[in-house]
Parts: C-alpha cells; sequence; structure tokens
C-alpha cells in the first residue's frame, strides 16, 4: 500500500525517496545504511557519513530547502524515526513524510495519522494472487495453497 501511495503522488517532487521495509534495520550500522539511501535518492550522489548522528547533519543541512517527498514503510523503532527524519525543520516547505507502523504510539507526534482497515479474507486473497500469480485470482490447482497462506498472514 505504501509503495502504491509513492508510485501515485511521487511525479509532484522532485527530490523524492521510499524507504521499505525499514523494521529490519536493527543496528546503527543498519540506520546509517538508511540514511545513506535516503540522501543518495534525493541528492543523486552516495554520501560519506560513518555514524547516525552524521547523516542526522547531513539531512538537515542539505534538505532543509527542499520539497521533499519520503515514505518511511514499516518502521517499529523510534530510533529508526529519529534517524531518518527526525524533525519538521528537516525538510523544506512542502515536503511530505509519510510513515507507516503498526505501533500506533510512533505517531504521537505526526501532524496527521490515518489508520488502515484490515482487509477481508477476498480483498487479502486477490491482492496475494496479483503478487503471486500476476492476475486477480489464484492459478488452477493453487487456490487452497493461496488461502492458507491468506489465513497464515492475518
Amino acid at each position: 500500500a505504501a509503495k502504491a501511495i509513492y508510485n501515485q503522488i511521487h511525479p509532484k517532487f522532485e527530490f523524492k525517496s521510499f524507504l521499505a521495509d525499514v523494521r529490519d534495520a536493527t543496528s546503527q550500522h543498519d540506520l546509517v545504511d538508511l540514511q545513506k539511501k535516503l540522501i543518495s535518492d534525493i541528492l543523486k550522489k552516495k554520501p560519506e557519513i560513518s555514524c547516525v548522528d552524521e547523516g542526522i547533519g547531513l539531512i538537515k543541512r542539505r534538505f532543509r530547502h527542499r520539497k521533499i517527498l519520503v515514505i518511511v514503510d514499516n518502521i517499529d523503532k523510534e530510533e529508526q524515526l529519529d534517524a531518518i527524519v527526525g524533525n519538521h525543520d528537516w525538510f523544506g516547505p512542502g515536503s511530505r513524510i509519510i510513515i507507516t507502523t503498526r505501533d500506533k504510539r510512533l505517531l504521537l507526534n505526526v501532524d496527521k495519522a490515518c489508520g488502515a482497515k484490515k482487509m477481508n479474507e477476498e480483498e487479502a486473497l486477490e491482492l496475494f494472487s496479483w503478487h503471486a500469480f500476476k492476475n486477480s485470482c489464484p492459478n488452477q490447482g493453487y487456490l487452497e495453497l493461496s488461502e492458507k497462506v491468506v489465513s497464515y498472514c492475518g
């Protein structure tokens, strides 16, 4: 869903970045790698940073006058948020920072929070089918297995 939103609105922004599955960033090294991806996406060159604080400084200096779109997908720790998109004043006027998370506590200081409803079984099966089979329903012989996968995912 986050990637679909990105694909829909990114043409309105000259500077943009999509950071997928941020929850997998569990160490300081991983956070620096995320910062490098963000900076590289925006500036179109690989930055030389070696620690999170250095990355924060570079993001603040180089992005505060630019209208930027950043989508941070599947975040689960405050440290991740602080290292990547910290504060409003890090980005220029008109910037949009979109965060997806399952932890509502991470959204306490955001301007606007929107909830997402859980898909029903039919919607979930269709979404799975589009990804697995490039079709709205499972290929012949795969219906039962597909239903089990969707059920397992909750």
